[in-house]
C-alpha cells in the first residue's frame, strides 16, 4: 500500500520515533516538506495521505483516483476539503487530545511570565539593577498571586476543562463562556457547572485573566475585538493558545498601548508563518508575549500525535476507521 506523509518536518526536528508508522506502512514515503506546486505529482499513486498542514483541495482528491484515507497529524481539519473526500469516500482521521498537558502547561507559562513580570526582571539583573540596589530584594516589578483569582475559560472542551483544572490548583476560580458566545449576556449559571457558566458580558467584566480554547469558526473569527476589549478589565491578561484569528490583532495591539487590558500572552497568529505585516509582531510592548505556535509541541505530545496516528490508520487497515471527520 503506497502511503506518502508530506510534510513531516511539522512534527519537529527528528527526534520522533516513526516506526509505529512504518510497521503499519513498509512502503512509506515521508517528505519533509511539500509545496503547493509538488503536491499532485507526490499524492497521485498513494493510497493513504498522512498530513499536517499542507493543504489538499478537491481538485487534488479528484485527481488522487487511489486515495482510501487521509491521515491528519492535528485535530484542525480546515486544510482538507472535507465535502470532496466524502463525495468520493476517502475516509478522513484526525488526532484529539494528544497535546492537552503540553498545551496547558505553556498557558501557565504565559500566565506566570506576565504575572511574575519575569521578562523586565531577568532583565533587570542582567543590566545590573539587583546588584546597583540597595536591599536584598528587587521588586521595580509589581508581582500578583493567582489565588484568589478568576480566569475565564472560553472553550471548554477538553483543553479548556484542563486548564481549569490547573487553574484551581493555584486557588483560582474558574468561570466556563456559556454558548452561543455573546457580548451582551451577563449571566452567571451556577447551576450548570462547575465551573458556573457565564455570558460574555459576565465573562468579560469578571475574569482577570481570560484564556481562549474554542475552534475559528465564522461565528469566533474576531470573537475579541475592540468591543470585547473595551468590556475586559483593565488589570485582565488575555491569553491565546487555539487560533489567531479568534483575535482582531490590531484592536489588542491598541488596547494593550492603551493599557486597557494588562498584558497578553499569544501563541498563534492569523498567518503562520506570519510573512505579511502583523501587528503583534511589529509591537514592541512589555505586556505583550508572543511565541511561535509552540504551546503544543512538547516532545511528548508530539510522540502521542504519532502513536494516536498510528492508531487510526491501524483501525481503517482493520476496517474500523477511527475518529473519521469526513463522514458525509
Amino acid at each position: 500500500m503506497r502511503a506518502v506523509f508530506l510534510d513531516t518536518d511539522t512534527l519537529g526536528p527528528g527526534d520522533l520515533d516513526l516506526s509505529s508508522l512504518t510497521a503499519l506502512l513498509p512502503e512509506l514515503e515521508c517528505f519533509p516538506a511539500t509545496r503547493a506546486d509538488q503536491v499532485a505529482d507526490r499524492i497521485a499513486d498513494a493510497e493513504v495521505i498522512l498530513v499536517n498542514k499542507i493543504g489538499l483541495t478537491g481538485e487534488h482528491l479528484a485527481a488522487a483516483s487511489k486515495l482510501k484515507l487521509i491521515c491528519l497529524a492535528a485535530t484542525g481539519t480546515d486544510n482538507v476539503d472535507l465535502a470532496a473526500a466524502a463525495a468520493a469516500d476517502i475516509v478522513v482521521s484526525n488526532i484529539r487530545n494528544y497535546c492537552t498537558p503540553s498545551v496547558v502547561q505553556h498557558v501557565f507559562a504565559l500566565i506566570l511570565t506576565l504575572t511574575q513580570r519575569l521578562d523586565g526582571v531577568r532583565r533587570a539583573v542582567r543590566d545590573g539593577a539587583w546588584a546597583a540596589s540597595e536591599h536584598f530584594c528587587l521588586l521595580d516589578y509589581p508581582i500578583r498571586e493567582l489565588h484568589g483569582k478568576t480566569i475565564g475559560i472560553i472553550g471548554f472542551g477538553a483543553l479548556g476543562a484542563a486548564v481549569g483544572t490547573a487553574a484551581e490548583g493555584f486557588g483560582m476560580r474558574v468561570l466556563a463562556a456559556q454558548r452561543p458566545y455573546d457580548a451582551d449576556d451577563d449571566t452567571v449559571t451556577e447551576a450548570v457547572g462547575p465551573p458556573p457558566r457565564a455570558g460574555l458580558g459576565a465573562l468579560f467584566a469578571r475574569a482577570d485573566i481570560i484564556s481562549l480554547h474554542c475552534p475559528l469558526t465564522p461565528a469566533t473569527t474576531n470573537l475579541i475585538d475592540t468591543n470585547a476589549l473595551t468590556a475586559m478589565r483593565d488589570d485582565a491578561l488575555l491569553i491565546n493558545t487555539a487560533r489567531g484569528g479568534l483575535i482582531d490583532s490590531t484592536a489588542l495591539v491598541a488596547a494593550l498601548q492603551a493599557r486597557q487590558i494588562a498584558g497578553a500572552g499569544i501563541d498563534v497568529l492569523r498567518q503562520e508563518p506570519p510573512v505579511d505585516p502583523e501587528p503583534l509582531l511589529n509591537a514592541r510592548l512589555e505586556n505583550l508575549i508572543v511565541t511561535p505556535h509552540i504551546a503544543w509541541g512538547a516532545r511528548e505530545a508530539r510522540q502521542r500525535a504519532v502513536e494516536q496516528m498510528a492508531e487510526n490508520i491501524a483501525g481503517f487497515l482493520q476496517g474500523r476507521p477511527r475518529n473519521n471527520v469526513a463522514s458525509g
